[in-house]
Parts: structure tokens; sequence; C-alpha cells
């Protein structure tokens, strides 16, 4: 008999806690955490928000930092709740990869740190907007969130 536990043990243990609904409200949360806590920083600095919005470029920037307030916090209520899960994933999704390409041009920056972090942060996003992807195509196979 082995100390050690077998692996078939450990992976149904594992499955277990995975698959617990605490810990995929947990992972869903954590997944929206960028999307909850972004737009109640705006929220609470409409003014910062604008000024960003102003530093990318998009104007009004009044109209466009509430629409991104409400439009991240609805999304992520939706993929928080279960209700339309797959909207709100692929809605953040393609939101994610649009501000990506808005705030990251790493491929405009001069070489050096900056440069360094703002390509780590684009691929960083893509990996994000994948999950998001993942997340839909596993409700709309589930036939969840019709």
């Amino acid at each position: 008999m082995s100390a050690y536990p077998s692996q078939a043990g450990f992976k149904g243990a594992l499955s277990a806690v995975i698959a617990a609904p605490a810990s995929h409200r947990l992972a869903l949360m954590a997944l929206c955490a960028a999307y909850i806590q972004g737009p109640l920083t705006k929220l609470f600095d409409f003014a910062g928000a604008q000024a960003e919005m102003t530093h990318f470029g998009l104007t009004p920037a009044p109209l466009v930092a509430g629409a991104v307030i409400l439009f991240e916090l609805t999304a992520s209520a939706l993929v928080v709740s279960g209700f339309l899960r797959w909207a709100g994933a692929l809605a953040l999704a393609a939101f994610t990869l649009l501000a990506t390409f808005i705030a990251l041009r790493f491929w405009e920056m001069a070489p050096g740190m900056d440069r360094m972090m703002a390509t780590n942060a684009f691929f960083e996003h893509l990996g994000l907007a994948g999950a998001f992807v993942i997340v839909a195509a596993a409700d709309l196979t589930r036939g969840a969130g019709q």
C-alpha cells in the first residue's frame, strides 16, 4: 500500500472541489474582477474616467465613459449570475479585444521597459478574451442561458 493517494483519488477530490458551485461562482467572479473593479473606479472618479477616454481619443468622453461603466457592470452581472452568461461572456471577449487594440499598441512603442510591459499586457488580454469565449462555449453547449 502506497503512502501517497492514488492519482484517481486525487483527481476525484480535485474534481469535486473545482466542480463545486461555490468554486464555479468564485472563478467567474475572478474572471470578471477587472470588469467590476474598473467601472467602479471610473464611477467614483468620473473625471478620471473622462480623462482616460480623452487620452485614447474616445469622444464625447462623458458619454463613452458612462457607456463603458454600464456595459462592463452589466456584462459582468450576466456572466456571474448565469442569466445569458454566453452573451455576457462574448460581449466581454469582444470588448477586451477592442480595448486591447486601442490601449496596448506595443508595436508603436520604442523598445524598452514600457514596450515590454505593454506587449505582455496585450497578450494577457488576448488570453482573457479567450477565456471568455470558453465560458460562452461551455454555456452554449450545456444548453444554459437560453
